[in-house]
């Protein structure tokens, strides 16, 4: 690959972020294209991602609406300071922006760590957890509408969403395809119909088995070392 073409690559992307991707120290097209492999992982992680973060919302939320008798559940159920507080910033956020508190647009506002935080020690202490994991979970296998089953899942899926959306490097997880297929299964113990949609939609496996090979002749072919 062309030297100067790459160099003017790594100053604008820096050789720290690409040092991630060349610590057995390989050649500059091998680094290069093992981050633009990362890159089209990430992209290809986007939907099964958004899938589960939006179904995951909405099972809870009609689960909440269920033990409060009131989609305002947020108003009425104990939470912990951090979701109080959360709550509140949806609520100021809604209000600045001169939209109404409706629970649909405070419920939307509210982070992905917000919802995986329902199987944290405190909701788990109130019975809480225990509610949600049986009943937003109605397609899950019984012995899997448990906290101890979907709260390590559902940490899992938000570190590579964490790691996804700030751009950093998966392509290193050993067990990333098996999350992939997790983050699925758990869109469809809420929802089939979703699943069957991110299945359709989805490419993660297809880029993965392809690997390094179509970006290395991507590199070489537009910018070959002796033009």
């Amino acid at each position: 690959m062309d030297p100067t073409f790459f160099s003017q690559v790594e100053t604008h992307l820096t050789p720290e972020r690409l040092g991630a991707y060349r610590q057995d120290d390989v050649d500059n097209a091998s680094a290069l294209a093992r981050y633009l492999l990362n890159m089209a992982l990430c992209e290809s992680l986007y939907s099964p991602l958004q899938f589960a973060e939006i179904s995951l919302r909405n099972a809870m939320h009609t689960s909440l609406t269920a033990r409060a008798g009131t989609d305002t559940w947020y108003n009425t159920l104990k939470l912990p300071h951090w979701q109080s507080n959360q709550v509140t910033d949806a609520k100021d956020h809604l209000n600045r922006a001169g939209k109404p508190l409706s629970s649909g647009r405070v419920v939307a506002e509210l982070t992905f760590g917000f919802w995986v935080g329902f199987f944290t020690k405190p909701h788990m202490t109130s019975g809480l957890a225990y509610n949600i994991a049986k009943t937003a979970f109605t397609h899950a296998p019984k012995s899997e509408r448990n906290v101890d089953s979907l709260r390590p899942k559902w940490q899992k899926v938000r570190d590579l969403r964490n790691r996804v959306f700030h751009h950093e490097r998966v392509l290193h997880w050993q067990d990333l395809q098996t999350q992939h297929d997790k983050m699925l299964q758990l869109i469809g113990w809420m929802n089939p119909e979703l699943e069957q949609l991110a299945r359709m939609l989805d490419r993660f496996t297809v880029v993965r088995q392809e690997g390094l090979t179509p970006w290395l002749e991507k590199l070489h072919h537009n910018w070959p070392a002796n033009q």
